[in-house]
């Protein structure tokens, strides 16, 4: 890679794109009326789709940390747009589905991305530049994705290492 500014500018993009994209989302919800479901809550309604999902499964399918994950569910099934049911094998794990008022959001939310679909047929983006931006996206995940492992296994590898064999200015360091 010749040009590492082209690699932060992507960065700075995505994240400028995401917020752009919420703020799309928000505005929809309030031409809607709207008032008790936020915009990344919304979104998750739409991640979960028509079947019911168990948490781990709506943590890996957007961007949602855990504990924001399960704040969102709580106050999505307070507002009945979600049900929540706790497996019958494992008390641990609960799954997640849309009720008629989630599915309502949901398909409006459809609409809002037909109405963005046919706009993006009125400029130069073809589905082919369309594509390779996905797969180009992808690409960058599956390398964080691998960056991530390796920072993880050279953390365990230091852990492993005795005290002794580290010198003093390196066991400094890190204290």
């Amino acid at each position: 890679m010749g040009n590492p500014y082209d690699y932060l500018a992507v960065i700075s993009q995505m994240e400028r794109a995401h917020s752009q994209f919420l703020e799309v989302v928000k505005r929809e919800l309030d031409a809607l009326g709207i008032r008790d479901i936020n915009n990344v809550q919304a979104l998750m309604l739409s991640n979960i789709g028509s079947a019911k999902v168990s948490m781990g499964e709506l943590t890996q399918r957007g961007c949602y940390h855990g504990s924001n994950a399960s704040y969102n569910v709580k106050k999505m099934v307070e507002n009945g747009y979600l049900t929540h049911e706790r497996s019958l094998h494992d008390r641990r794990s609960c799954h997640v589905g849309l009720t008629e008022r989630g599915v309502k959001i949901r398909d409006q939310l459809m609409a809002m991305h037909q109405r963005h679909i046919e706009l993006v047929s009125d400029t130069a983006l073809t589905d082919e530049g369309l594509a390779a931006a996905a797969a180009a996206l992808d690409q960058l995940e599956r390398i964080w994705l691998r960056a991530g492992d390796l920072s993880a296994g050279i953390s365990k590898i230091a852990s492993l290492v005795p005290a002794f064999l580290v010198s003093p200015a390196v066991q400094a360091d890190a204290a």
